[in-house]
């Protein structure tokens, strides 16, 4: 099978090279031509995934129109490069041609999810998602990951699983598109909360206690969306929020772990190459909970935090001091 990928940083190269190693033939765009000539000279992306050794069945090229000629599209971009990306594409895409989100993000300026994006530019294309706990680095070099993939349409489902499924990347099968996506948001948002602990040094049972009523709200947010519950316990939901919320490898919970030992959010950001999606994440989120009246505590004060200097010891104080309810009321 020949596919397309569409963003050529760390996870769109990763996910190049895992669709290679299952047989596919990848086209890879990149922006950047050095990019391009890194992987195809060399067989390594030596500005984002320095040190891996790319599968020499992936073409980088800086033409996006050469994805169109594949038979499936990943597409990789930064979720809030996604409307623009496709705006260039609509009027050459073909409609038999499937549009799989490996992105994990929802649109800040709409609050829309990236699916809403996609109909709303490719409106006769049929959409999927990939989503799961997947660190970069570790799919690129075929560590043992799982994934959930989601779509209406089964034979497209069965033809991302094809492209992409091998001994060491297990995408299991979902029809919920809704879930995955809110999962996949959300827990960038709750892994800056989870980093904050951590900076702050509160423990494993502050740690444990925001991931369990994190999950109750991106269940929450699902439901009230159009998803299952059922989602938000499986790969894409509490096994990706598990993974974000631990490991200095996601950006979103080491931008909290300084934000927590005290460092200024504008310093941060000016040191780093790209900005954390849970940044975006958690404005979108805030707009989208408050127009659907879905209660999203802990959200709420990330937004608080990074977007109304909201000081630290204020956010954990007022939520600690929320009234007590029952663990599974709404």
């Amino acid at each position: 099978m020949k596919i397309g990928v569409v963003g050529a940083g760390a996870w769109g190269t990763a996910l190049a090279n895992t669709s290679a190693n299952a047989g596919s033939d990848v086209v890879l765009w990149a922006r950047e031509t050095e990019v391009c000539q890194s992987i195809n000279n060399n067989h390594e992306n030596e500005l984002f995934l320095k040190g891996v050794k790319l599968n020499k069945n992936i073409k980088a090229t800086n033409d996006i129109d050469e994805i169109l000629a594949t038979e499936l599209v990943l597409l990789v971009t930064p979720a809030q490069f996604l409307r623009p990306t496709l705006e260039g594409l609509k009027d050459k895409w073909p409609s038999d041609l499937p549009a799989v989100i490996c992105s994990k993000g929802i649109e800040q300026s709409t609050g829309k999810l990236l699916s809403t994006v996609i109909h709303e530019t490719l409106p006769d294309v049929e959409v999927a998602v990939l989503s799961g706990p997947a660190f970069a680095s570790e799919v690129a070099v075929s560590l043992p990951t799982a994934v959930t993939v989601a779509c209406d349409d089964d034979e497209v489902l069965n033809k991302i699983i094809k492209a992409t499924a091998n001994p060491a990347f297990r995408p299991y099968a979902s029809h919920d598109i809704v879930g995955p996506q809110i999962g996949g948001s959300i827990k960038n948002v709750l892994a800056i909360a989870s980093g904050i602990i951590e900076g702050k040094k509160l423990g494993d049972n502050a740690r444990a206690a925001l991931i369990t009523r994190g999950l109750a709200e991106m269940m929450r947010l699902a439901v009230t969306m159009g998803g299952t519950r059922d989602s938000l316990t499986g790969l894409s939901g509490l096994g990706d929020l598990t993974l974000t919320a631990s490991s200095m490898q996601s950006r979103n919970f080491s931008l909290g772990v300084a934000i927590g030992q005290g460092e200024k959010f504008s310093d941060i950001l000016a040191k780093r190459r790209t900005v954390s999606e849970g940044v975006y994440t958690a404005s979108a989120v805030k707009n989208s909970s408050e127009k659907l009246g879905c209660e999203m505590p802990i959200c709420d004060a990330v937004y608080d935090l990074l977007h109304n200097g909201t000081d630290v010891n204020e956010v954990v104080m007022r939520l600690m001091n929320r009234p007590l309810k029952k663990e599974l009321e709404k």
